[in-house]
């Protein structure tokens, strides 16, 4: 049974200056915060009436909080996540989100790429910031499966699509099911959820605050 469930996921990528030698070695990104919400059942969790960019907004603000040496004004882009960006997760909602959360000043896009969205906008940051592009990024996704549906307010498939290659419509649970069948990938005993930050020590030293991943957004 695949459960609907509201997602927030947020990390810090911030690059650590480094001397280079050789001016075509890749410079190295750092993951050096990452916090979540807490996570509910679409229709029924705490977070089912709380729009996910103001959940978007609380997790920044805390997660700056945590990391009181870095300035807003040296974070370069703020990345958001989002499947169905539409009705409260619609209107370039990266770009309202940065604002609100670190100044009008700090850049905001969001990024699609439907279930694995918000993992996408951590390996853009990465890339940018390897590659010269930006120092510090904020990164990741946030979702509501509950004032959101799905598949959006407006499902319109393509007719051709739908009887030629039905496949191309396959819901995330049955993807599952398919690549778990032919790859021989067992279901594990409990569902995990996991955030591993990393630092490097001249920047984030030994810093308790690098394990303390989950934050009470909402008071939830």
């Amino acid at each position: 049974m695949v459960y609907k469930l509201h997602k927030q996921l947020f990390a810090v990528v911030c690059l650590l200056l480094l001397q280079i030698s050789n001016f075509t070695t890749m410079q190295e990104a750092y993951i050096v915060a990452g916090y979540r919400t807490a996570v509910g059942k679409a229709k029924k969790g705490g977070f089912r009436f709380y729009r996910p960019d103001d959940l978007a907004v609380d997790l920044i603000r805390g997660l700056m909080a945590s990391v009181p040496q870095l300035e807003a004004n040296r974070v370069d882009d703020v990345i958001v996540g989002n499947a169905v960006p539409e009705a409260e997760q619609g209107l370039q909602f990266g770009r309202i989100i940065s604002a609100r959360a670190l100044g009008f000043d700090v850049p905001g896009v969001t990024v699609n790429r439907y279930c694995a969205s918000g993992l996408e906008t951590i390996a853009i940051a990465t890339a940018k910031i390897r590659t010269g592009q930006a120092e510090c990024i904020i990164a990741g996704g946030t979702e509501s499966m509950s004032l959101v549906p799905t598949a959006g307010w407006k499902t319109v498939p393509s007719y051709a699509i739908a009887k030629d290659d039905p496949d191309y419509y396959l819901s995330m649970g049955l993807t599952a099911e398919a690549v778990a069948k032919e790859y021989n990938v067992s279901k594990p005993p409990r569902p995990g959820y996991f955030c591993l930050p990393i630092a490097s020590k001249s920047f984030a030293g030994d810093r308790e605050w690098l394990f303390q991943t989950r934050y009470p957004a909402g008071g939830n």
